[in-house]
């Protein structure tokens, strides 16, 4: 079977509706999970198993977290925001981690 987990950080009770919501009207069927937490290097292996993970402002991806998370097996980090200075670009590119963001606000 192949992997379809997707682990949130920092989210709020409208995100995991609005993410639930989609993945259920659209069939999608990914697992998510859902923390409330930000994405730091104490709670990094909350993402075991899952093949993407999404953050949002105050998470922070330095070279620490990115190494865990791609010990943990995470090929995506999709923030859902347009700023990216909480992301080590460098790191995540040289562990092959790619990462989407929002490209502007409207």
């Amino acid at each position: 079977m192949e992997n379809n987990k997707i682990v949130f950080f920092g989210t709020h009770s409208y995100d995991r509706h609005a993410f639930s919501d989609i993945n259920r009207d659209n069939n999608y069927g990914f697992e998510l999970i859902y923390h409330r937490s930000f994405l730091s290097i104490t709670n990094a292996d909350e993402t075991h198993g899952a093949k993407a993970v999404c953050i949002f402002v105050n998470d922070r991806a330095d070279r620490a977290v990115l190494e865990k998370l791609k010990k943990n097996g995470v090929e995506l980090l999709a923030l859902r925001c347009a700023g990216f200075n909480n992301v080590d670009l460098k790191a995540a590119a040289e562990l092959g981690i790619r990462v989407a963001r929002v490209p502007a606000y409207s």
